[in-house]
């Protein structure tokens, strides 16, 4: 299953309104989009997700949801590589 760094910069005067729907309703995630992690910068104006799935289009259907009010830039992610040995 690949993994996902999606990184939502909330919309001017949004914040508050992207918290509130979260409250509201949650992630409104749809099947098969798995979510795994998140941070949020300590202004709260950006937010960092880590998620997975097998079929990339939904998170079409996840961000028609936000787009309102959050700018999405979603990167597939590979395995961390492996550290050097300290030899």
């Amino acid at each position: 299953m690949a993994q996902y760094m999606v990184i939502e910069k909330f919309f001017d005067n949004c914040t508050e309104k992207v918290y509130e729907r979260f409250r509201n309703k949650g992630r409104m995630l749809p099947e098969g989009l798995n979510y795994l992690d998140s941070w949020l910068t300590k202004d709260g104006t950006r937010c960092f997700q880590l998620m997975e799935t097998e079929r990339h289009e939904l998170f079409l259907e996840w961000m028609e949801k936000w787009n309102d009010l959050t700018h999405f830039e979603i990167i597939e992610i590979g395995d961390k590589p492996e550290k050097p040995s300290n030899r």
